[in-house]
């Protein structure tokens, strides 16, 4: 019996733009999974500062990104629990929904690989679900074998497994919020309808620009 296939695809999502949905849609492909759930973190234990547009306003984007596609969902669980959002909490939140015939697949970005060792209880993360790491542009393909001794032989090779080859969409987050408070324009990184809603909100732009037409 084949074993249902979830992808859970954490972040801050600060905002969620088109290299988010485009990385989303090719990983549900190579994994097989039947669908992928985007969930924003309240704040990641490894940034030291609470994401630049509030909860309800990130979730909001998540909402209007992915409207439409059917094997896209959002969920709320780590906005309703204090910060900071731990992945192998949230891990077994939708091992527990979904039972234990069901493989949990968390999907990371290539140019996360070396700050894995910082997360919290790394070595029981690996056993609970399945990382799978997406190639991302600028980065080096990764290379777990480095962190063997620390992790021992099984895990580096079941990481190793769970590699994907994703679009190279170089865009971040960083940059999208840094174009829209110098007043860029940002239509070709971002979904329409959540460019509507920052354009909307007053969302990201600096105090030179927020008085502007």
């Amino acid at each position: 019996m084949v074993k249902r296939k979830i992808a859970l695809f954490g972040g801050t999502f600060d905002p969620i733009h088109l290299g988010h949905t485009t990385v989303a849609a090719d990983a549900i492909a190579h994994i097989g999974a039947e669908k992928i759930v985007f969930i924003p973190a309240k704040r990641s234990p490894l940034k030291g500062f609470l994401p630049k547009a509030n909860d309800d306003h990130r979730l909001n984007m998540i909402s209007l990104a992915i409207a439409g596609e059917k094997n896209f969902e959002v969920s709320d669980y780590e906005l309703k629990r204090p910060a900071p959002s731990y992945t192998l909490a949230t891990i077994r939140k939708f091992r527990s929904d979904y039972g234990s015939e069901t493989s949990i697949y968390w999907l990371i970005g290539a140019d996360g690989v070396d700050d894995l060792v910082y997360w919290y209880k790394i070595d029981e993360l690996i056993d609970a679900c399945n990382l799978a790491t997406m190639y991302r542009a600028g980065c080096e393909p990764p290379d777990y074998s480095k962190f063997e001794k620390a992790w021992g032989r099984g895990r580096i090779e079941k990481l190793q497994r769970n590699i994907i080859q994703t679009p190279l969409v170089d865009i971040s987050s960083t940059e999208i919020r840094n174009i829209i408070a110098s007043g860029g324009d940002t239509a070709k990184m971002l979904q329409q309808a959540v460019a509507d809603y920052i354009r909307k909100n007053g969302l990201y732009q600096s105090k030179d620009t927020a008085g502007g037409g």
